[in-house]
């Protein structure tokens, strides 16, 4: 029994383990560029690139974060044995960032064209990328409180 707890303790701090560094900065900027890039996509007109280079943009920077994300996952399986995971934190926290944030980054774009002003988007940019720096030192805290 108490190996099976011991088991069950270490894969509990590996699973609160940071993600890898270079994929935090990766998640980060995307963050960052998605309310621009779909502000960009849903202007009334043409803002600063015709709109089918924000469509190209889009589509090249989700791709993007989406084969890192493969690759982050796949190799932070192999080196821990668990997946990435936000269910070690706390659901008050990742909850209302699941409903919000998202919110936050389409919300912004709308608001860019309804009202022309490209303020709301770098807002949306800067709160991405604060949530995405505040999530990364939560997981950094709870893995030094696991150790």
């Amino acid at each position: 029994m108490a190996d099976a707890e011991r088991i069950r303790a270490s894969a509990a701090a590996l699973s609160a383990t940071p993600w890898p560094n270079w994929f935090f900065a990766t998640l980060t900027l995307y963050l960052a560029a998605l309310p621009v890039a779909y502000g960009g996509v849903v202007a009334d007109e043409d803002w600063l690139l015709p709109r089918p280079a924000w469509m190209g943009i889009m589509a090249a920077i989700t791709a993007l974060y989406v084969a890192l994300l493969a690759v982050a996952a796949k190799a932070w399986r192999e080196k821990t044995g668990v997946a990435l995971r936000l269910d070690v934190l706390p659901k008050r926290a990742t909850r209302p960032l699941a409903v919000g944030l998202p919110v936050v980054l389409v919300g912004a774009a709308f608001a860019f064209r309804f009202t022309g002003w490209p303020g709301w988007l770098f807002a949306a940019s800067l709160i991405g990328a604060a949530a995405s720096v505040g999530f990364h030192l939560a997981f950094v805290r709870l893995h030094r409180a696991s150790e």
